[in-house]
């Protein structure tokens, strides 16, 4: 009978000249009413369609959008059927999402990091990402611009820039940077080309978009969501992750990407940590009676950002916080420099591995191969250099003997001597910075102007990072970051939540 009634209300869908704008709605609206009749996967599809050829491909030209799905059309209308027959595959059925373009999907998109070298490089299967969310029934729209290789190639680097894609800009001023390298991803659903998207980060790379472009991102736990088939830089810091408007659509996306991967061994580490439905943790008062500390490290870079946070501060205590000051997350001196040898020695392993599982179709067959193409390629090397490139191919690998002292260094001093021993001495629930400063002015001659960025000690720890909007300055949207232990997604995800609905 459900199934019946399903059939008439979606056979007389809602006309589309009277339909609200589809590419305005968030992912409970877009569930309700897909599932009331009221229009059609196609419809909500075709709308995102619409305004990525209006306002990314033509107008303003943000350039967020790589690649198209030529068949997303075609996958909107087979879920269109399976909700008239009543069976919804799960939380995104039929909600469109775009996937940073160095995921790999088995389809008509090549995965190119951006790059000329990959420009027709088709993946032989999914990757574990983009098998679940079709499992999910979300419609993969397209694959969306990056700053070129994860933005790990060279130095004076513009994110958002690569060979293939151009320049991807910042949609609240078109002039500035949308920071990187999920910058396609952030701006994507900034300008609501999209409700979901999927980006990845090794430091900075999902939360650094998301402040920019006033969205929330979720950087995960390293090991709770497959890095399998992602072209990548560090098998100890990468991690895919879900950009939305907000906080309630993030932890959607989140719930349909965790699950085991038997060929990444940190997602064996999740089992019994890991949960299907974020959704359930969402609380408005999440944050009463939570200490949580506040990075004092991060203040006085930028004083607009320091009043924002203030602010921030002031909101989270009237909701029952408190707020302890953390002079210094990591203490332990080299933990940086240990992290920039694991992902040179991890990148070079990575990338010839990744190369590797192309098959025998494989553009490319190692590390030293790519570097040679870019030093031919005409555009390849017109704004920054590839030194970053070949300082990896210059390691031993995972077998470089500074490689397994420096892997030591990074753990212990970002994990046991670090975030650990912080909250565990000040029994805190979560720490707290600014995600970052507002965009910059983009700069193909100097490169990135980073005033402020507060990434680094989730990202070193590979522990779990949450940047919701907390405001703006001059216009220009600035992020708040919860970061914590490992495995505290559902904590951080509530008491972010809390702050978002306040």
């Amino acid at each position: 009978m459900l199934s019946l009634m399903l059939s008439l209300h979606l056979l007389a869908a809602t006309p589309a000249d009277t339909l609200p704008p589809l590419w305005s709605l968030d992912i409970p609206e877009l569930q309700q009413g897909l599932r009331s009749g009221r229009f059609t996967v196609r419809q909500v599809v075709q709308a995102s369609l619409d305004r990525i050829a209006a306002i990314d491909h033509a107008g303003p030209e943000l350039r967020s959008v790589l690649t198209v799905n030529p068949d997303a059309l075609a996958i909107a209308d087979a879920l269109d059927r399976e909700l008239r027959e009543g069976k919804p595959r799960g939380p995104l059925h039929g909600i469109p999402v775009l996937l940073k373009d160095n995921i790999d999907t088995r389809d008509r998109m090549p995965c190119t990091a951006g790059s000329r070298a990959l420009k027709d490089s088709y993946p032989q299967k999914d990757s574990p990402v983009a098998a679940r969310l079709r499992t999910a029934g979300a419609v993969i729209l397209g694959k969306a611009n990056l700053s070129e290789w994860a933005n790990f190639r060279g130095e004076m680097s513009s994110s958002g820039w690569s060979a293939l894609g151009g320049q991807t800009k910042n949609p609240y001023d078109t002039s500035r940077n949308p920071c990187g390298s999920s910058s396609g991803s952030g701006v994507a659903v900034s300008a609501r080309l999209c409700p979901l998207a999927i980006g990845t980060e090794t430091n900075g790379s999902i939360v650094c978009p998301s402040t920019a472009n006033g969205v929330v991102g979720i950087k995960p736990t390293v090991g709770l969501v497959s890095r399998s088939g992602i072209i990548p830089i560090s098998f100890t810091q990468d991690t895919p992750g879900p950009m939305a408007r907000t906080v309630r659509d993030a932890a959607i996306g989140l719930g349909a990407l965790t699950g085991i991967d038997p060929e990444d061994a940190k997602t064996l580490a999740s089992q019994g940590r890991s949960h299907v439905d974020y959704t359930q943790f969402l609380d408005d008062n999440a944050l009463k009676g939570k200490r949580i500390g506040l990075c004092t490290e991060f203040r006085g870079t930028h004083y607009k950002v320091d009043e924002l946070t203030a602010r921030a501060i002031e909101d989270m205590q009237r909701l029952g916080a408190e707020i302890v000051e953390v002079p210094k997350v990591i203490a332990a001196d080299g933990v940086g420099s240990a992290s920039f040898t694991v992902m040179l020695c991890e990148y070079k392993d990575g990338l010839n591995r990744y190369f590797a599982s192309l098959g025998s179709k494989a553009p490319l067959a190692s590390l030293e191969e790519l570097i040679a193409f870019n030093a031919k390629d005409p555009v390849e090397l017109t704004y920054h250099d590839q030194r970053y490139l070949e300082m990896a191919q210059a390691t031993g690998g995972l077998e470089d003997p500074n490689y397994r002292t420096a892997l030591e260094k990074l753990e212990r001093g970002s994990r046991a001597e670090g975030i650990d021993k912080v909250m565990d001495e000040l029994r805190l629930d979560a720490l707290l910075a600014p995600t970052g400063s507002p965009a910059w002015k983009t700069d193909w001659v100097n490169g990135d102007h980073y005033l402020l960025g507060t990434s680094s000690p989730a990202a070193w720890a590979g522990y779990p990072n949450v940047s919701v909007p907390m405001g703006f300055v001059d216009g220009l949207p600035v992020g708040l970051s919860l970061f914590g232990r490992a495995w505290s997604e559902p904590q951080l995800i509530a008491m972010a939540y809390a702050y978002e609905q306040a």
